[in-house]
């Protein structure tokens, strides 16, 4: 499995950004995908994470309201909207494929992808 993260960047409090990940490699016929984030001098933690095959998606709680993530089945991509960034949203995104859960341990992980918001 091969997981594509890209749309991070440098964004002010309050802006927007979209983060997109493409997979490709072994398919399976059920599975969530989602994200995680990691801060400086933090541990990684869940954000967000959606069955590609149906079903409600799961937030962290300090993303709800502001963060939507949505998928693409044809296209085997999933995009995390955030919106009313806060620096605290600041971290290194990484995406990531759960082949038995709900996006809360993933199985396959991509390559992470800078998200900084400034004050």
């Amino acid at each position: 499995v091969q997981l594509q993260a890209s749309g991070g960047g440098l964004v002010q409090a309050g802006g927007s950004l979209r983060l997109s990940c493409a997979k490709s490699g072994r398919t399976f016929s059920t599975y969530f995908m989602g994200w995680f984030r990691q801060a400086p001098g933090k541990e990684r933690e869940f954000v967000a994470a959606i069955s590609m095959s149906g079903g409600w998606p799961n937030y962290a709680d300090s993303v709800k309201g502001r963060f939507t993530i949505s998928r693409d089945n044809a296209k085997n991509t999933v995009y995390l909207q955030m919106n009313s960034l806060k620096p605290e949203d600041t971290a290194v995104y990484y995406c990531g494929v759960d082949m038995d859960g709900q996006g809360f341990g993933m199985d396959y992980w991509g390559k992470g992808t800078q998200v900084t918001v400034s004050s």
